[in-house]
């Protein structure tokens, strides 16, 4: 069986050193691929592997292009993935690669999608968002739709923190402190700029038309979710399940996917620079609802998903 080479993008961070530790540990010898030949050197002299580079400029669709060959495999590991990783998706899908990535955002993943035709037309594979984000969610809401059947209409995610070593992991509640001991400095970018950039939801966009796409903030919606014996709260964010669901499942009207926070249901629409405080109603006023909603927004640890088709 021919050999595929494996291209790893962003080696040298801390996902894309859990990456090739990874693949270094199943045999493989990926080609690292950035910007800059020495920090990639150094980093195969210290995991003792000789390992091919590449140096390139990862936001030239030009360069990567010359770069790549159809029976290609990409592992893109380089954000903020708005920012910096569309060159590399596109230059696979124009060669008629398989490429995969572990974005979480949102408007990303919504960007790629619109590849389709071209990667169909090269006969490439491109999955994005192939990580923590948005796996689980796409997996528990096809599980659920297919439980549920033909009468489902409706799915809603909801993504929450636990944490090993502290007692009953999903009884867990996560604090301010988790967001910067437990996600990346790049993990924390890419919360940043989610929160502000514009966001998406699957759904009718009145009443008698066909559910698509629309266009809405990050954090417009609130939604308590019970589990483990505790509520939580979650503001409503664009994630790839809006995308993929609705192609298997063409008889949804509505796909939410939820970011939460701690138990008991923080202020979340306080946090948000989207979301205006009315956005909670009356629950603005109530001392449970305090704290920060992206205690829970960390790719590195594990998370509760609870899909509900009704």
């Amino acid at each position: 069986m021919e050999q595929r080479r494996i291209l790893l993008l962003g080696a040298t961070g801390y996902t894309g050193q859990r990456v090739l530790r990874e693949l270094l540990a199943r045999g493989q010898a990926p080609t690292l691929v950035g910007r800059t030949r020495t920090k990639m050197l150094a980093l195969a002299d210290r995991l003792e592997a000789e390992l091919p580079v590449a140096e390139v400029e990862v936001t030239s669709t030009a360069d990567l292009a010359r770069l790549l060959e159809p029976s290609d495999v990409v592992l893109s590991t380089v954000g903020p993935f708005l920012q910096l990783g569309m060159a590399t998706v596109t230059a696979a899908a124009q060669a008629g690669a398989h490429y995969l990535d572990s974005s979480g955002e949102g408007s990303f993943v919504r960007r790629v999608f619109e590849l389709d035709a071209v990667a169909a037309a090269h006969r490439a594979t491109v999955v994005p968002a192939f990580g923590y984000d948005y796996v689980p969610g796409n997996l528990a809401g096809a599980l659920a739709l297919t439980q549920a059947g033909e009468p489902a209409r409706r799915i809603e995610v909801g993504y929450f923190l636990t944490r090993s070593g502290h007692g009953e992991e999903l009884r867990y509640r996560s604090t301010l402190r988790d967001l910067f001991t437990l996600t990346t400095g790049g993990t924390r970018t890419t919360l940043v700029l989610g929160s502000v950039e514009k966001a998406f939801a699957y759904r009718r966009p009145h009443p008698g038309a066909p559910a698509r796409l629309v266009d809405e903030r990050a954090g417009r919606r609130v939604r308590t979710f019970r589990y483990a014996g505790m509520t939580r709260a979650a503001l409503s964010v664009a994630g790839s399940e809006h995308l993929g669901l609705p192609e298997v499942f063409p008889q949804l009207d509505n796909v939410d996917v939820y970011m939460g926070g701690s138990g008991d249901g923080p202020d979340l629409s306080r946090q948000s620079p989207q979301s205006p405080r009315r956005c909670c109603g009356r629950r603005k006023h109530d001392p449970r609802w305090r704290g920060c909603p992206t205690d829970s927004l960390d790719p590195s640890a594990s998370r509760i998903v609870t899909a509900d088709p009704w």
